[in-house]
């Protein structure tokens, strides 16, 4: 998550890659530097912040609060901020819009569409009926168990198959057959991830260990019961999505017919572009740092 200001307006950068956090240089370009200031918070549970003991510390209410208060402390001044965001971060960055729009002038989000509540019935259990147990959201859902098997991999493993994961479908993680291949089969690291990179994300999460970020995906379904005044309700603020025609998330849960078939709009009104970058997989801020960083600059310059 990063937070980026400028004399006439603030631009609060959400960033929580799955089971990782670290803000890259890369995910701001010198340009959107220039006459700004920038805070980097990460998200509870995550990297140098508090993690929390209770699972149910980390609903979107919190992590929005936390976010507001965020912005109340380091621009108090501002009446509107421009928002992007990224995986993790992205959710947040639709629930921020859905829950404060008189905080947000306008928001860029990568990888993760908005999803529409579902009032008949609970997310967790909604996917669990399409893709089964396996699927990672619902390997996530028992406290201890991925983290006991993520122990066995080992941290820097753990972050090197996430973020070398380029399967265009679901994520499947069956107990012992995590990822497909043997444990030890070697991972050819790509050209925008160095063993330094991978090393600093390890070094995190020995710190922290992977609970608080898995406590996010247990809270699906308490969020879903929180959130139930928000039913139907549309994000109202301008918006612009882009996501990798490679990204499990886009190959996942009908996400390309959403998208672009009038549901993403439905509930999005607002919704001014959407930009699918052809090769590129989920960590696109990472795989296309100069692309993205141009697609933000030319969203927001339209609003000043």
């Amino acid at each position: 998550m990063t937070a980026i200001a400028s004399s006439s307006a603030t631009y609060d950068f959400l960033r929580a890659k799955a089971h990782i956090v670290a803000i890259r240089k890369s995910f701001v370009s010198p340009e959107l530097r220039i006459g700004t200031w920038a805070a980097r918070p990460g998200l509870r549970g995550f990297g140098d912040t508090d993690v929390p003991d209770s699972a149910t510390s980390y609903t979107c209410l919190h992590v929005v609060g936390d976010l507001i208060t965020l912005l109340d402390a380091i621009a108090p001044d501002q009446d509107k901020v421009f928002v992007v965001g990224h995986d993790w971060g992205a959710y947040l960055a639709w629930l921020l819009c859905l829950f404060r729009p008189d905080r947000v002038k306008a928001l860029v989000n990568l990888s993760v569409a908005f999803m529409p509540r579902n009032p008949q019935r609970k997310f967790i259990e909604s996917v669990k009926a399409v893709y089964g147990d396996d699927y990672y959201m619902c390997r996530f859902q028992e406290p201890g168990v991925m983290e006991a098997e993520f122990a066995k991999l080992g941290t820097a493993r753990v972050m090197k198959e996430f973020l070398t994961y380029r399967n265009p479908g679901p994520l499947f993680l069956p107990e012992d057959k995590m990822f497909g291949h043997p444990p030890d089969a070697p991972i050819v690291l790509p050209s925008w991830l160095s063993e330094d990179e991978v090393n600093y994300y390890a070094s995190k999460f020995e710190k922290t260990g992977f609970t608080g970020g898995l406590n996010y995906y247990r809270n699906f379904d308490l969020n879903w019961e929180l959130t139930a005044a928000w039913t139907e309700v549309q994000v109202k603020v301008p918006v612009k999505f882009i996501v990798g025609d490679q990204d499990l998330v886009y190959n996942s849960l009908d996400a390309k017919d959403f998208i672009h078939k009038g549901g993403f709009k439905k509930y999005v009104p607002l919704l001014e572009e959407v930009v699918v970058m052809e090769g590129v997989a989920h960590f696109i801020n990472q795989e296309k740092p100069d692309e993205i960083s141009k697609h933000i600059h030319d969203f927001i310059v339209k609003f000043h």
